[in-house]
């Protein structure tokens, strides 16, 4: 028996306990380190996509989340138009809109 097992004994019959308050310390760490290593980010990241989105506009090259590149043509409430060939467009929702292509300097 290993004598972390022993010290829970000894205390238990001792009729001590440690208090709840320092049970739940170590959750209330994890749930803090959890926010700033994964929900801080990941809020960061959609609100810079949400800004992104609203800012499109016709003529800015797109690439959609299934990797089709194209170009927007037309601006609607819930979808963009967007042309993928010399005369084929096709309607894709705003979601589905991953990132904007800026145009490099060359």
């Amino acid at each position: 028996m290993a004598f972390s097992d022993i010290s829970f004994f000894l205390s238990v019959a001792d009729g001590s306990s440690s208090s709840g308050l320092q049970q739940l310390i170590p959750i209330g760490l994890l749930f803090v380190g959890m926010w700033f290593l994964v929900i801080a980010p990941q809020r960061k990241r959609q609100k810079a996509h949400d800004t992104m989105l609203t800012a499109l506009q016709s003529g800015d090259e797109i690439v959609t989340s299934g990797g089709i590149y194209g170009t927007i043509t037309n601006v609607k409430d819930d979808r963009f138009v967007v042309r993928i060939a010399d005369s084929t467009k096709v309607e894709i929702g705003k979601t589905f809109i991953a990132t904007k292509i800026t145009p490099s300097a060359e």
